[in-house]
């Protein structure tokens, strides 16, 4: 229970978080290549750093809760994080929510809730073998290497799709060292430090980071932030499956299902990123 409870808290910060940060960075100059001066500008951003604060926040409450939970259960209701932003969006905007939204929405908690019932995701391994990770990480940088570079180019619209995805790859990677990183804390504080994932964890953290605020900064928020909210939860299914051995359902029906459940996810939120005044709250 609390790995839930801290689960839909943090989709819930995290979804503040884009909404103001894609509202900060919307005034800076567009630019071809990925640059840490974009984050030091951004500095100067009130609201940006109040996304930042609500970024942290809901980083929190993911640690807490992938430290009690599977990665499946716990990265797939990060999805939710729309259904919060979608009233807060439409009242900041004096806008009233559309029949489409609420088709969105339901698309949303049906998903959600066939996909977790069917596959009853449990706890697996909490700290894979080195050569797991060794390919988990390169098959996120990789998969980022690609994705950027299919991006590159005066289409801002691709640039944006293309760099949410990549943002989303690499919190994927990131929820799995956090888990890992969480088991290890257990165990006491000085522990974590002698470990290379807390490190690792870090680096991911700021290139997830530098990627989602470009991703914001490449075009609207109904471009970037249905790939992010999409890439993360399926490839973190995918590593808590592979990777942590955390058990789901495998029979023929259950696969049906589950597939469809993240279609269902997968189109409500791509529906409710349009809505306008989620989009119309984040830009400035």
């Amino acid at each position: 229970m609390l790995a839930v409870l801290c689960a839909l808290a943090s989709a819930l910060m995290y979804a503040l978080a884009s909404v103001f940060q894609h509202r900060g960075t919307a005034g800076e100059p567009a630019a071809e290549r990925i640059q840490l001066g974009l984050l030091v500008r951004l500095t100067r951003s009130r609201i940006w750093l109040f996304g930042v604060a609500c970024d942290a926040a809901g980083y929190v409450l993911q640690f807490v809760a992938l430290g009690h939970g599977p990665i499946v259960m716990v990265q797939t209701l990060l999805v939710s994080g729309l259904l919060f932003a979608l009233p807060l969006g439409a009242a900041l905007s004096g806008r009233r929510l559309t029949s489409s939204d609420w088709l969105g929405a339901f698309a949303v908690c049906a998903g959600l809730a066939a996909f977790l019932a069917v596959a009853a995701p449990a706890a697996g391994k909490s700290n894979p073998a080195s050569q797991t990770w060794a390919i988990l990480l390169c098959t996120v940088a990789l998969g980022v290497a690609g994705l950027v570079s299919w991006g590159r180019g005066p289409a801002s619209r691709r640039r944006a799709v293309a760099l949410g995805s990549a943002a989303g790859l690499v919190y994927g990677g990131a929820a799995a060292l956090t888990k890992t990183t969480a088991h290890i804390l257990e165990r006491g504080l000085l522990g974590v430090f002698v470990h290379w994932q807390l490190y690792a964890l870090l680096a991911l953290g700021v290139g997830g980071m530098l990627l989602a605020q470009s991703a914001f900064q490449a075009g609207a928020l109904d471009l970037s932030l249905p790939a992010l909210t999409v890439v993360d939860p399926i490839f973190s299914i995918l590593v808590g499956v592979v990777a942590f051995r955390e058990s789901v359902a495998f029979s023929p029906p259950a696969l049906t299902v589950e597939v469809a459940a993240l279609a269902s996810m997968a189109a409500g939120v791509i529906v409710l990123a349009r809505n306008e005044g989620l989009v119309a709250g984040s830009v400035a």
